[in-house]
């Protein structure tokens, strides 16, 4: 048997990983608007949430071969699909589809298969950096200069932010080189390298490379003929170390599930809060546009914003069937306001 899934207008949202940490943000965006279907691995975990905001929580496991069934309006996937389960079958289903968590292969796994399931409900891969806010305010940044020649992206984590394990995946693709657009030219860069030091909102902070989804997107959907995403933390502690595991080799001999304790235990301690920030750096033909997005409230939420302004789009009447990124919505004039009405400042510098 195949999860199944059966699409009706007046049902629930399926939010899979809806209780987790970015999921619950997630339905506590979202709660107040939709009716809600939450599921998980632990359906035990998500039954405060439930109980607090009225909505219903059911087992989901991807990783059990069990089937899943349910009638759902639009499925926003806060989690990891490896087997495409959750893709698969919303398109067979004609159920509108959003991801906020691929990493860029996964993405270019997931646009490759819609492709070739053609779809007749919206695929929304959401997924780059916070649930693709990155790309909503890098698009409304090409839209006022009127074209772009080059994004760079610049992000400040915080070490201090509330955060799921999830959060961290990224520290597994430190060893992988990946290839970005370079004056219009493929090249194959390594992750944390090219540092530089960026200007945020109080702090200065060193960045490095970081291989993110919308470095594979916005060349093909901005024209941009360079796209560049780097990473820096808001412990320069935290940044050397990364570098100095980098420099000591530890993500080329330390791949395996072995040492995955070893790389997380690197970034992966959970604070009780933290402000999200990235700065987008647009330039082309007609000048240059530059704007930093805070969020006081923490990268699961920001993620969780770009997840409910993907639904609110994907449940419009401005979206067709077929594969879509948030750079290429309609109306980025309205991005920037849109984001400041959930409590995200975009600073423009």
């Amino acid at each position: 048997m195949t999860d199944s899934l059966h699409h009706r207008s007046d049902a629930p949202i399926l939010i899979v990983g809806g209780y987790g940490t970015v999921g619950t943000a997630l339905t506590n965006l979202a709660a107040p608007e939709f009716p809600l279907l939450l599921a998980g691995r632990n359906p035990a975990d998500g039954a405060e949430l439930a109980r607090t905001q009225g909505v219903s929580v059911r087992r989901w496991d991807l990783g059990d071969p069990t089937p899943f069934d349910a009638t759902v309006r639009a499925v926003v996937s806060t989690v990891n699909d490896p087997h495409d389960r959750v893709l698969r079958a919303c398109i067979e289903a004609a159920v509108p589809y959003i991801d906020v968590t691929r990493w860029t292969g996964r993405l270019a796994r997931a646009a490759t298969l819609a492709g070739h399931l053609a779809p007749t409900s919206p695929v929304y891969l959401s997924s780059g950096w916070m649930g693709g806010v990155t790309n909503l305010v890098a698009a409304a940044l090409v839209h006022e200069l009127g074209a772009a020649d080059e994004i760079t992206t610049s992000i400040r984590y915080d070490t201090n932010d509330k955060a799921g394990r999830d959060s961290v995946d990224f520290i597994d693709r430190l060893g992988q080189d990946y290839e970005v657009m370079l004056r219009g030219n493929p090249i194959t860069v390594s992750p944390l390298t090219d540092t530089t030091w960026v200007e945020f909102p109080g702090s200065r902070t060193k960045v490095a490379r970081i291989d993110t989804p919308e470095q594979l997107t916005f060349p093909l959907t901005l024209n941009v003929e360079t796209a560049t995403t780097r990473i820096g933390f808001s412990s320069n502690v935290s940044t050397n170390l990364l570098l100095a595991a980098k420099k000591a080799g530890l993500f080329r001999w330390g791949r395996g599930d072995r040492f995955t304790p070893l790389r997380r235990a690197l970034l992966y301690s959970p604070g009780t809060g933290g402000s999200a920030q990235i700065r987008i750096d647009v330039s082309g033909p007609h000048g240059a546009a530059s704007a930093v997005v805070v969020d006081p409230n923490g990268q699961a939420h920001l993620t969780a914003v770009g997840g409910y302004l993907a639904l609110r789009r994907v449940l419009g009447t401005e979206m067709h069937p077929g594969i879509a990124f948030p750079e290429s919505v309609p109306h980025p004039e309205r991005i920037i306001g849109e984001l400041e009405k959930h409590g995200v400042a975009v600073l423009r510098t």
